[in-house]
Order: structure tokens, then sequence, then C-alpha cells
């Protein structure tokens, strides 16, 4: 599903990936551990195509992503790369439905469709009475699973998931993790989880472990 071959990446003279290598199967869940500041976050950019290693490709499914152009890529990014990040990131002036609707009206797919699509996704995930409510009207337990709505609305092949748990409470958090879980059994997609979370990182099919900018385990 994706190979990542001596990554590097600096800001200034700070060198934050120092050729990091990193294999995920198809349908696998990778969790990525590390303190502070060992780059897990920063590669899970590039993994997502946000950003651009100096040295190093990605490729998913076979395709070297940097090799296309920022129009390819954008479109690229669109439909096969789900993000799910810490602050979940909803737009507040629209309902729980809007937001989900947005990846997939950006892709050109009709507005009927994309609809029908979020309204599913958001009852699959326990939010058939929020459709229409605004972040401000969800509890941050809702809001972060809107938001994984909104990730699966293209049906990507990949979900990057960036301390998705980090800002809610235990209950909240168990919920997501075992939801991440649910949704590879029940649609078979991959997901690489950077977290510092140690249960749920355990869960994972592989536990990784990033220290100064290169990949230990």
């Amino acid at each position: 599903m994706l190979d990542a071959i001596g990554i590097e990446k600096s800001y200034g003279a700070l060198k934050v990936l120092k050729g990091v290598d990193l294999s995920v199967k198809q349908g696998e869940v990778v969790s990525i551990v590390g303190a502070s500041g060992a780059g897990k976050s920063t590669l899970l950019h590039m993994l997502g195509t946000l950003d651009t290693p100096d040295k190093g490709s990605i490729s998913v499914k076979g395709k070297d992503i940097f090799s296309q152009g920022p129009n390819e890529l954008a479109s690229f990014r669109n439909r096969h790369i789900g993000f799910v990040f810490q602050f979940h990131n909803l737009l507040p002036e629209f309902s729980a439905v809007e937001n989900v609707m947005i990846p997939g009206l950006l892709s050109g797919r009709k507005e009927t469709d994309v609809r029908s699509t979020a309204e599913q996704l958001l009852q699959d995930l326990g939010l058939r009475e929020r459709l229409d409510h605004k972040p401000s009207e969800m509890s941050g337990g809702e809001q972060q699973r809107t938001a994984v709505a909104r990730a699966l609305i293209n049906s990507p092949d990949l979900i990057l998931a960036d301390e998705p748990s980090g800002n809610l409470d235990s209950k909240n958090a168990k919920e997501l993790h075992e939801l991440f879980f649910n949704l590879r059994k029940k649609l078979g997609q991959t997901f690489i989880i950077v977290t510092h979370n140690q249960e749920f990182a355990n869960m994972a099919d592989r536990k990784l472990e990033m220290r100064d900018g290169i990949m230990v385990g």
C-alpha cells in the first residue's frame, strides 16, 4: 500500500527527519509513537503529501506520489488519502453533514450523491441525530467522529491520523480507538496513526517508534 524510502526533511538548520523508511500493507493498522519532537507529525505530513521531503521517495499503491504536478497531487490526495487530526478542524459555520461533504464536493462528485454518502456515514458512526448540528452544538467525541466521517467521504485507501484522541476524555478516546478497528474490518482501509496513547498504540497490528528523526522499532 505505502512505501517510504530514505525520507529526510529539514527546516532551516533543524534536521527533523534523518532517513526514515516505512512500509505498510493494505488493510494494516500501524501506530507510530515517540517523544514530542521525534518527527512523527512531520513524517505523517510527508506521507499525506501536505509537505515535500528534501530527499527520499514515497509511493502509494505503487505510484510515486511526488512525481505528479501540484494539481495532480491535490487530486490524488483528495481521492486516496483521508486525514484525522487532534483538533478536528471542522468549519464552525457548517453543519455536521456539510462538513463531511466538503472533500466529496471538491472531488467533483454530484451533490446529491455526496450528501447521501455523508448522511449514511454519520448514521453509521452513531450521529443520526446530529446531521444538522453545527460543531458548537456537539460534544468533543461527536465532533471527532464527524471528522472521521469527513476523512472517509471519498472512500480513501489510506487514513492518516495525528493524535486523533489527544483532545478526548478516556471514554470518547476508547470509543474512537474501537471505531478505527471496526472501520478497518468493515471497509478494509489502511491506517497510520501517530499517538501518545500507549493503550491505543498497542492495539495496532504493528507499533513503531520514532526517535530523533529516525525509526527505531
